[in-house]
């Protein structure tokens, strides 16, 4: 089993899972994990999280964390802090969802149910919880970062 399938299978199944997969700006990098371990709400709930913060993910593109990540059935989503993420802007992850092409009946599922979205760190926790539950889908939020000029899901308005 190889450092990065041992590490996925030992984490812990209910957190949102956070990869790393650029190291070129510690201080972006900063900003972002300060921002995904804020308490939640007001200051009443912790952020659930698992942050995968190892070099060995250095480089990896949204293909290749599917083939190694996504062979755990049971993951919704994975949110990258890749270079877009850390760099020339406000910082944002990128959101990919777990159903591949290849789990899908068709290209209309997976171009509905699948793919991927920049979300604001603060987003995620919202993703992660409705996705957990089913009480949203993927494609939900999808949608709700298309109609933002950016194309990046903000959160919700209540």
């Amino acid at each position: 089993m190889s450092q990065r399938m041992k590490w996925l299978a030992e984490r812990d199944r209910d957190a949102a899972l956070i990869i790393r997969t650029d190291y070129g700006d510690e201080q972006a990098w900063a900003a972002v994990k300060a921002e995904l371990l804020q308490p939640l709400g007001d200051g009443d709930y912790e952020p659930y999280v698992h942050i995968a913060d190892d070099p060995k993910w250095e480089g990896s593109t949204s293909a290749q964390i599917l083939s190694a990540a996504f062979a755990d059935t049971e993951l919704n989503v994975v949110f990258l802090a890749d270079r877009d993420s850390l760099r020339g802007g406000p910082a944002t992850l990128l959101a990919v969802a777990g159903l591949t092409r290849e789990k899908c009946d068709s290209d209309e599922e997976f171009e509905a149910e699948g793919g991927e979205f920049r979300a604001v760190p603060a987003g995620v926790h919202e993703m992660h919880a409705n996705l957990m539950i089913a009480n949203m889908s993927f494609s939900d939020f999808k949608e709700a970062a298309k109609e933002d000029p950016q194309g990046t899901f903000r959160g919700f308005a209540i």
